[in-house]
């Protein structure tokens, strides 16, 4: 029996038949928890959005066309749902007059830290760099430097031009780098403290 394609099951899960869906699921849920925990630097959450991800495109089954573009389709809701939930705490923020800071792990600068703590420090602060830039600036370059997708697919789902999704992901590495900067020169300065 040859593999259906994701067209095929979108059209049987349409039509109620939850074993494909239960395909489409298993075919995207790992690609689509990595976007995600990049996007929101939270793998809890971004399990939670996974799961709410999934859902919501059950629910539209019914109504989905098929154009070739289905795993565009699929990470739109994911990147609508994160959208959502950020103006959603912001909101809430606003409401409640709460001042949010990120909370960020401060390591000690000194001479018995160990490289591979360092470059752990730095892969966490990488991920809650990534999640404090902008929608804008994260989803185009969680999807082509993380996801590897190409920039025409990420103009299709952003609904975007080309020129604008090659800036905004230059702009946010650039933004990006000056975030762990601090942490790109400690790293230097221990490497030459440890060659003294």
């Amino acid at each position: 029996m040859k593999e259906l394609s994701d067209a095929e099951l979108m059209a049987r899960t349409g039509e109620g038949d939850r074993p494909a869906f239960g395909v489409l699921v298993d075919r995207y849920k790992d690609p689509m928890v990595n976007y995600l925990t990049k996007l929101t630097g939270n793998r809890s959450s971004a399990e939670e959005a996974a799961q709410d991800t999934f859902i919501k495109l059950f629910h539209a089954a019914p109504r989905y066309r098929e154009q070739g573009q289905f795993s565009a389709y699929l990470y739109r809701i994911a990147t609508n749902l994160v959208r959502q939930e950020e103006r959603r705490k912001r909101r809430w923020y606003l409401i409640t007059g709460a001042l949010t800071r990120d909370a960020r792990a401060v390591a000690r600068d000194t001479e018995s830290a160990s490289q591979a703590l360092l470059r752990q420090e730095l892969g966490r602060e990488l991920v809650a760099g990534l999640s404090r830039l902008p929608l804008r600036y994260r989803v185009p370059l969680v999807l082509r430097d993380i996801q590897g997708w190409s920039y025409d697919e990420i103009a299709r789902l952003t609904s975007s031009r080309l020129g604008t999704v090659k800036s905004r992901i230059s702009r946010g590495r650039s933004l990006l780098r000056h975030s762990l900067e601090p942490y790109r020169n400690r790293g230097e300065t221990l490497a030459q403290r440890s060659t003294a």
